[in-house]
């Protein structure tokens, strides 16, 4: 396709859309993160959602409206990314948007502007749909001069938006651009809203102006909304002259990346094998790289799950390639090349991205392996040329992690199909099954009284740095169930908010204050603060009196327990920084709780914490509690704070000014960290700080427990009892413990080594009987024996003896019950046995179905494990079937 137009780049595109809207007097905000405020999403998946509030009523916008480049993910079309020049799971999301600032006959004389005097399309190339009745739209685009051959009307599917079954919906109107006949279908009708290529949708102007109601009625609402959205990946290949957006400038760096890597050449009109495989790993490096960024984790649900199977469909497409090893991570640095003057978080963990990529890279290796069994025993018990069901395709892919085009290609080479529409109804029905675990109406369960408070109500002040309590603090609302009330009596269960307080409302990891609210009538012992939306709701039950709202109350805190919890949330500080000392820059918070008795720290780190590193870290933190430093707190814009060092939290939204904590008044401190929290004044405050566990939460994360204050010396007693005790069982002082038990364990393990001697050796009853009972075969005796007792690993004593007690070629079938209940398999034979045609491995893979186990070997030697140790009759049975005894 030849340009009729200036060429532009991905980056001119997005700031000359930006620039456009703010000179008109439109907000520019910045990009949202990915995960959303909005709990009915999981992703954010377009520009509006941010400003879903506004949309409703509840917030109001002092501009005519706002504009923005908002990063999306949606992974409903994944299959066909990369089949074709228009579907991605990664995307921009250019958007104008007004809530009754910007009418709908201004809305389009922008877009019109916009396209053909900013981008130069010329007019002749563009195309405009709108809903069947909307004539209104119709007669505007008109009025513009658009021609009326270059309008076209369609129906609700197309052109018509709404929030649910009820609720705020509009008409849409939509522009394509003319891609050229080359790339159509032919058809004389072909026009927008064909499936071909040739009528590109760049942008769709959504008019949010009725509210539909239970009955089908749609009145108007209050004030007309607007809500447009340009794709700048669409608008990249237009700009570029080219016909698909693989083809633009962004995405062909990435691509020219993987024909680097895998030598495998790009053809941008080939829509499968090589280049398909190219296209997707482009699409979902970028996909990988801002969820990561934006504090999202590789898991087994949720965002979580789709990370996941973005980056391992992603790495198979690279295998199909013939890549082997890790090779993600660099297309993880290509992305931030690209985009990282645009998304600056892109760049701000790079050590952790590239941590995570990596170590998910290596699991999957470990999942295609496991997958690989399963699908190879599937595939052994077809017939030639027999189909592969569905539901075995899709217990791969569920279960395994394991790609249908994997499946396809690896039963394709074995000479089979796969059921593909067998496979199709299990991943409907599993999306069916997803669909039903939505939460209802995405619009209706964003809407809380919380939501409606902010703008009604100021913010509350929290005084609580420099106060316990305050005596005239002010009642500004009352939530009872759900909703606002002018007055509460005792008894009743309620949220108070005031306008100012010294309670700390639970943020950051820090759980919300405790204490008592009281007038000269009425009493409160507060249980719980939380904040909302910058409300901080006083949570209790009203112990005597009424409180209205407009009263004038006294507010304090539990002053002993938040002392507590001070020193637990710097002593997290300490931690957070001791972290990095010791393990690497790589590891960044990933989440905390912390109260009066302990603290929680969950942080990013990809293999279990040493022992020695364990020490190293408490070590490290107490010798800053000892060094008595002051911690130090500055307000401050965010971009000073981070100039300064300060520590952000990954994938954490922060305002314009920030609170940064220090622990110390050098110039760069031990820790220095952006935190709302409350702090002890002195590290001396925090006395001692103990390690209580380590452990995992979940791929590359890991959480340790620790105890500081009257929590460290509670824990330190508790162990000192339990020392005690084991002391007074063992008969010996406090000290003679360890020796004591090192004496007990010796003289177990020489017992032990005495028992099994007994039982393996050629003294062995059980072995002698069981070498009585041999059978003879004609080639060689076999003995059969169930022997107890024994660890798996013993029954090769048992076959040594066997062999020593039994005279020319013999063989064995032995098993026991370990230690742990579960069942252990031997079967072994001398060389003139296996000459005689005795198969050991043969035999294993018979009778190990029997323990539900499998295993295998070679002829002179296999073994096997399982779990039903009950099945141990049935597989020696199966022995005997086998060699025909």
């Amino acid at each position: 396709m030849s340009a009729e137009h200036p060429t532009m780049t991905t980056a001119e595109i997005r700031s000359s859309f930006l620039k456009f809207f703010e000179d008109r007097g439109c907000k520019l905000f910045p990009s949202s993160s990915l995960v959303p405020d909005d709990p009915s999403l999981l992703l954010a998946n377009a520009g509006m959602n941010q400003f879903k509030q506004y949309y409703q009523g509840k917030k109001t916008m002092h501009e005519i409206g706002a504009t923005s480049c908002q990063k999306c993910v949606r992974t409903n079309d994944i299959d066909i990314i990369g089949c074709d020049g228009r579907h991605a799971s990664f995307f921009e999301m250019l958007g104008n948007f007004s809530f009754g600032g910007v009418s709908k006959e201004q809305a389009c004389a922008w877009a019109l502007e916009l396209s053909t005097q900013v981008f130069k399309l010329p007019i002749e190339r563009l195309y405009f749909t709108v809903f069947t009745d909307d004539d209104e739209t119709y007669d505007i685009w008109r009025s513009l001069g658009v021609e009326e051959s270059h309008i076209s009307r369609l129906g609700e599917d197309d052109n018509f938006w709404a929030a649910g079954p009820t609720g705020p919906c509009g008409p849409c109107s939509e522009i394509y651009y003319d891609m050229g006949e080359d790339v159509g279908c032919g058809r004389p009708d072909c026009a927008p809203g064909c499936d071909c290529d040739r009528f590109l949708e760049y942008w769709n102007l959504v008019f949010t102006q009725f509210d539909r109601q239970e009955d089908g009625s749609m009145p108007e609402l209050p004030h007309r909304n607007l809500d447009t959205g340009m794709g700048l990946e669409r608008m990249s290949a237009i700009m570029q002259g080219k016909t698909s957006f693989f083809d633009s400038d962004i995405m062909q760096g990435l691509i020219r990346l993987g024909e680097e890597i895998s030598g495998v050449s790009y053809v941008s009109d080939d829509y499968e094998g090589p280049s398909r495989s190219l296209r997707i790993i482009a699409d979902h490096a970028r996909s990988v790289d801002f969820m990561i960024s934006d504090g999202i984790l590789p898991g087994n649900e949720g965002r979580g799950y789709v990370l996941r199977r973005l980056l391992r469909r992603a790495v198979f497409h690279g295998r199909l390639l013939g890549v082997e090893g890790p090779f993600l991570v660099r297309f993880i640095e290509r992305v931030n090349e690209l985009m990282g003057d645009a998304y600056p978080e892109l760049t701000k963990n790079v050590e952790l991205v590239r941590g995570i990529v990596k170590a998910e890279e290596e699991r999957f290796s470990t999942t295609l392996d496991n997958g690989r069994v399963y699908l190879d025993e599937a595939l052994a018990k077809l017939g030639d040329g027999e189909v592969l069901d569905g539901a075995s395709a899709f217990m791969l892919h569920d279960t395994f992690g394991f790609p249908i085009d994997l499946t396809v290609e690896i039963a394709g080479g074995a000479g089979h199909d796969v059921d593909i529409e067998g496979f199709n109804r299990e991943m409907e029905a599993q999306r069916e099954r997803a669909r039903a675990n939505v939460k209802g109406d995405a619009w209706g369960t964003f809407s809380d009284v919380w939501v409606e408070l902010t703008d009604t109500i100021a913010a509350t002040e929290f005084i609580g740095y420099d106060a316990n309590s305050v005596d005239d603090a002010r009642v500004l609302a009352i939530v009872a169930n759900g909703e606002q009330v002018s007055h509460a009596d005792a008894g009743q269960e309620v949220d108070i908010v005031l306008d100012r307080t010294p309670f700390y409302a639970e943020m950051g990891g820090q759980v919300g204050d405790t204490g008592s609210l009281a007038t000269a009538a009425s009493a409160m012992h507060v249980t719980d603060t939380r904040a909302h939306h910058g409300l901080y709701a006083h949570h209790g039950v009203i112990g005597e009196g009424t409180v209205s709202v407009g009263d004038t109350v006294f507010a304090a805190i539990d002053i002993r327990r938040r002392e507590l919890i001070r020193r637990n949330h710097t002593a997290t500080h300490l931690l957070d920084a001791a972290l990095k000392q010791v393990l690497g820059s790589h590891v960044n918070q990933a989440g905390s709780q912390l109260d009066e008795h302990r603290l929680r720290f969950d942080f990013t780190h990809f293999e279990a914490v040493t022992t020695d590193e364990l020490k190293r870290i408490e070590s490290i933190v107490n010798d800053q509690i000892f060094a008595s430093k002051p911690i130090v707190t500055r307000v401050m814009g965010i971009d000073e704070a981070k100039a300064s060092g300060a520590v952000a939290l990954f994938g954490e939204k922060y305002g314009d000014v920030v609170r940064v904590v220090s622990v110390g008044e050098e110039d760069q401190p031990f820790s220095r960290e952006l935190c709302g929290g409350t702090h002890a004044r002195n590290t001396a405050e925090i006395g001692l700080f103990r390690i209580v566990s380590e452990s995992s939460t979940g791929s590359n994360v890991r959480r340790i427990e620790a105890v500081t204050s009257m929590g460290a010396m509670e824990y330190l007693e508790g162990k000192e009892r339990a020392l005690a005790s084991a002391a007074a069982a063992l008969k010996c002082r406090d000290d003679e413990v360890c020796d004591r038990i090192a004496s007990l364990q010796q003289n177990l393990h020489d017992a032990n080594q005495k028992l099994k001697a007994a039982l393996t050796g050629g003294s062995s009853d059980a072995i002698a009987q069981a070498v009585q009972g041999a059978v003879d075969t004609g080639s060689y005796k076999v003995v059969i024996a169930q022997l107890a007792g024994l660890e798996g690993s013993e029954l090769r004593s048992v076959w040594d003896t066997v062999r020593s007690k039994v005279d020319g070629p013999v063989a064995c079938v032995l098993a026991t019950v370990t230690e742990k209940g579960t069942p252990a398999l031997l079967a072994a034979a001398t060389d003139d046995a296996v000459a005689a045609g005795f198969k050991a491995g043969d035999v294993i893979k018979t009778i190990a179905p029997h323990v539900d186990g499998r295993g295998g070997g070679r002829p002179a030697m296999a073994q096997a494990g399982g779990k039903d140790a009950s099945g141990i009759p049935a597989a020696l049975d199966a022995a005997r079937a086998h060699l025909g005894l």
